[in-house]
């Protein structure tokens, strides 16, 4: 997510939270076994019932530390690996 200082991303999830809210997350990308710890703020909120269904959740800011810069760099390089999606995604 480029607009989003620090990088970022989606967590589908029905649990309630608020703008600001510090989350932490494990954080599992595909082919590789190790879960990586990210803490991060809450800074938007889509709710259920959205307009064009969108799926509830909330999009995480990650903190600016070591370990946040590690996930936007691997996430990054993920990503850039997959090309055009086939399958809608989260992303935007």
């Amino acid at each position: 997510m480029p607009y989003i200082r620090h990088g970022g991303m989606f967590i589908p999830t029905n649990k309630p939270y608020r703008l600001g809210d510090e989350i932490f997350m494990l954080i599992a990308l595909p082919g590789d076994a190790a879960r990586l710890p990210v803490a991060g703020k809450v800074v938007w909120v889509t709710p259920p019932g959205a307009q064009g269904n969108k799926a509830h959740g909330v999009g995480v800011q990650f903190k600016e530390d070591d370990t946040g810069r590690q996930a936007k760099d691997r996430i990054e390089a993920l990503l850039a690996g997959y090309g055009k999606a086939n399958q809608p995604t989260h992303t935007m």
